[in-house]
């Protein structure tokens, strides 16, 4: 079984696919506990000095470890077959870990993200999962390319079979569990 993960500030779309492709799982999941700033770095650490910053980011990424990691085992409980491999939206491979670098531009808009990502990516790493990276942006495309005839009913067909939600975070999510088939990180 293969994991994507189409995600945002403090949760994510999760699509769990068998090798052939048919949707086994989907779920949104919270990967920060509640109370606590979702985006620390973008928007709740402009006031605070870079110690102060630098301990609020790392109290929100202790959060996010604990809370995604209880989401991922009570989501491999709940699947019929073990996982093997976690997709994720890449992230530049040298994006920085200094709070006061992560404070400035570029970086201080993407931070967040990147580091929620991370986390996955790590706890999937922990766990013996494959990590797989994809551009959000043609992964979807990818995938139909791959799919040919079948691209329509792979990637559409779940909403009729599951019903709604099934929406773009669900189809690149499950896209990015069709080319994951054997590549890591």
């Amino acid at each position: 079984m293969r994991l994507g993960i189409a995600h945002h500030l403090g949760w994510a779309v999760a699509v769990t696919a068998s090798a052939d492709r048919r949707v086994v799982d989907r779920r949104r999941i919270e990967l920060v506990e509640p109370g606590l700033p979702v985006a620390p770095v973008e928007h709740d650490v402009k006031p605070l000095d870079d110690v102060a910053a630098g301990a609020l980011v790392a109290r929100v990424r202790a959060s996010a470890v604990r809370a995604t990691s209880s989401v991922l085992d009570r989501l491999v409980a709940d699947l019929p077959e073990p996982l093997v491999s976690m997709s994720l939206r890449s992230w530049p491979p040298d994006f920085p870990d200094d709070i006061a670098m992560l404070r400035r531009a570029p970086y201080d808009s993407q931070a967040d993200s990147v580091m929620y990502r991370q986390v996955l990516a790590e706890l999937a790493d922990a766990r013996g999962w494959t990590v797989h990276l994809y551009d959000a942006r043609d992964v979807e495309g990818q995938a139909a390319r791959a799919l040919g005839a079948r691209a329509h009913d792979v990637l559409y067909g779940p909403r009729t079979a599951l019903g709604p939600p099934w929406d773009k975070d669900h189809r690149i999510a499950l896209a990015a569990t069709i080319m994951a088939g054997g590549t890591g990180r």
